[in-house]
C-alpha cells in the first residue's frame, strides 16, 4: 500500500465488521418491522458513507471526482451486501452524483492480522499527502483506541470521519453513526420506525 497512488477521497472498510453490523441490523429490523429486509445495496451504502463523510453532490456535469474504496477482508465475500463477492468487486467502479467510486479489495494474508493490516493501512492513507478526506469503517468495538492513536499523527487539515455504532471518546476527527448509512442501503425508511399514530 505504500506505493499506491491515492485519490483525494478514500473510504477504508473492515469488510467483515461492516457485514456483521449489516447482519445484526437485518435480524433486528426484520423482527421489529415484521418484514423481510433485503441485502444492503453496496453502491447506495458507499454513497451514503461519502455523504456522511462530508462530500456533496457535484453540481457541474463536467466536474470530476474520484472516491477510492478499499475493502480489507479475510473471507471471500460479504453475505449481507449485494454484490458482496470480492472477486466481483475488486477493480470495479461506478459513477454516482458524488463522483466515481473506484473499488479495490485487499485480502489479509496469514503473515499479518487483519487488525495490524487495518491500522498500518490507516496510517499510510492518513499520512498520504494527496489524501484530503478519509472515511474510516473499522471494528471500533475492538480496535477503537488503536484507530484513535493511529490518527493522532494525521495532518490536522485532513477531513477525517470515523464511523461507529455509538459515540466514542476523544479523537481529533468527526464521528458519524454507521447505522444510518446501513439503514438507507437496507431500504429501511425513517417513517417505518416512527409511524404516525
Amino acid at each position: 500500500m505504500n506505493n499506491t497512488k491515492w485519490s483525494e477521497n478514500v473510504i477504508l472498510v473492515d469488510a467483515e465488521y461492516v457485514d456483521k453490523v449489516a447482519f445484526d441490523m437485518i435480524v433486528n429490523f426484520e423482527r421489529m418491522l415484521g418484514r423481510r429486509i433485503p441485502q444492503a445495496d453496496i453502491a447506495q451504502w458507499l454513497e451514503c458513507i461519502a455523504l456522511d463523510g462530508g462530500l456533496r453532490p457535484l453540481n457541474d456535469a463536467n466536474s470530476e471526482r474520484s472516491i477510492q474504496v478499499v475493502f480489507l477482508h479475510q473471507q471471500s465475500q460479504m453475505e449481507n451486501f449485494k454484490p458482496g463477492a470480492f472477486k466481483e468487486l475488486d477493480g470495479q467502479a461506478f459513477s454516482g452524483r458524488l463522483g466515481e467510486f473506484l473499488i479495490s479489495s485487499v485480502k489479509v494474508e496469514e503473515m499479518v492480522t487483519k487488525e495490524d493490516l487495518y491500522i498500518d493501512s490507516l496510517q499510510i492513507i492518513a499520512n498520504a499527502e494527496e489524501v484530503k478526506r478519509l472515511m474510516v469503517i473499522s471494528d471500533t468495538d475492538h480496535i477503537y483506541n488503536k484507530v484513535r492513536d493511529a490518527l493522532r499523527t494525521a495532518d490536522p487539515d485532513k477531513h477525517i470521519t470515523v464511523f461507529t455504532m455509538q459515540p466514542m471518546q476523544g479523537g481529533d476527527y468527526r464521528q458519524e453513526i454507521l447505522g444510518y448509512s446501513l439503514m438507507a442501503a437496507l431500504g429501511i425508511k425513517s417513517e417505518e420506525l416512527n409511524p404516525l399514530s
